[in-house]
């Protein structure tokens, strides 16, 4: 294996690194307007959303996995702004590069892309989670609007999103994963109720939303109608790519590993203790390995060549890492984690919790872990499904 990216990449990074010294140089303000410039003029120089193109507010040049990780390493290394995330930049404005109508992509994607359009995603219900086909919110079509009528879970920034993309059955007499449409909503439409859900670490970025004869226009809809379970595919796809990518999980263990370098507990600063230089060694090599695996799914991605499992593996992969830094982190942390914000309380001691506690949600976000295992099982392996899977 050749880990180093070759001549043509390591020139695109000194093509990064100018543009970086020219437009963010050391100690330069992070301000959220400052943030949307450098954006603006990145996206204008070629460098962020590469897999957009242009005539739609990206930066064109067609996706290349491997020069998208040279910016992102090196926008990390200087401090700057990078691509945004979230639900809109990843996973709606690509689904609307493939699905989408001409006048969507023209009147949604590049404002999406800078973060004026704040998307939060319809997708589960109460009795349709992991099984989301079992969906049961309607929307029927009455003249030039769709009229929504049930109820979604789950939803993330629906509290102060100005769009949202669902699912809905439009259709309620076809089969399970037909008649599922694709629909836009603007959620400053009237009928629309949303509660936060307070979650056990104490935030609020989950929602339940309810609609009660919501009307989003006809021409809101993605894909064909009753065609809405193919594009939902697309969507899951780029989000399934962005849960603990690789990235993410080496910063979180970078700073785990800070936080045990300065941590002392019975007299020695806890990476002077066997214990856990044993347990860091062997979380650095899942870490370096999953980082390595994305490399290589990405190299053959640039290559034109299939990854096979990888695409598949990869995110299963990167949910169990997450799981193991926290419960690395419940050690490191200790009894410091269970304390009040106060006097001689670290930041750090508040923040390893709330992760430990996300963490465990991690393994149900863009498809349950044991529903991720059946896939790769099925579609990766082509093992047989079980016959309660196919009743």
């Amino acid at each position: 294996m050749h880990l180093e990216l070759g001549a043509e990449y390591e020139a695109w990074r000194g093509e990064v690194r100018e543009f970086l010294r020219a437009h963010w140089p050391a100690g330069h303000e992070s301000t959220p307007e400052a943030a949307r410039e450098l954006r603006r003029k990145a996206i204008g120089a070629g460098l962020l959303y590469r897999h957009i193109p242009r005539e739609y507010g990206g930066g064109g040049g067609g996706f290349d996995s491997l020069r998208s990780q040279v910016v992102r390493e090196e926008f990390d290394a200087a401090g700057a702004p990078g691509e945004l995330g979230g639900i809109g930049p990843r996973m709606l404005a690509p689904t609307l590069v493939a699905r989408g109508a001409e006048w969507q992509k023209q009147k949604f994607i590049a404002p999406t892309l800078l973060g004026d359009f704040v998307w939060c995603q319809g997708y589960s219900e109460p009795g349709a989670g992991s099984d989301l086909a079992s969906l049961r919110t309607r929307a029927k079509l009455d003249g030039e609007a769709w009229v929504i009528d049930g109820q979604k879970v789950w939803t993330s920034h629906a509290h102060y999103a100005d769009y949202m993309f669902l699912l809905a059955r439009t259709e309620p007499d076809a089969t399970k994963h037909r008649g599922i449409s694709y629909l836009l909503l603007d959620m400053k439409s009237p009928g629309i109720t949303v509660r936060p859900l307070r979650q056990m670490h104490g935030a609020s970025g989950f929602n339940e939303v309810f609609f009660d004869g919501v009307r989003t226009p006809a021409d809101w809809i993605v894909g064909e109608r009753g065609a809405g379970w193919s594009v939902t595919r697309t969507t899951l796809g780029f989000e399934r790519a962005s849960i603990n990518a690789p990235e993410f999980m080496e910063s979180l263990f970078r700073r785990l590993l800070a936080l045990a370098r300065t941590t002392v507990r019975d007299g020695a600063p806890l990476m002077a203790q066997d214990r856990f230089q044993q347990a860091f060694a062997k979380l650095e090599a899942q870490v370096l390995s999953h980082r390595w695996s994305v490399a290589r799914q990405r190299s053959m991605d640039a290559a034109g060549e299939d990854p096979g499992l990888a695409t598949l593996l990869n995110k299963l992969y990167g949910t169990d890492i997450g799981l193991r830094i926290a419960e690395l982190a419940q050690e490191v942390v200790g009894d410091g984690g269970l304390l009040m914000p106060g006097e001689g309380v670290t930041s750090e001691n508040m923040d390893w919790p709330f992760w430990i506690m996300r963490s465990l949600g991690v393994t149900i976000a863009g498809g349950a872990s044991n529903i991720q295992r059946n896939i790769i099982a099925e579609r990766g392996l082509g093992l047989p499904r079980e016959a309660a899977a196919g009743s």
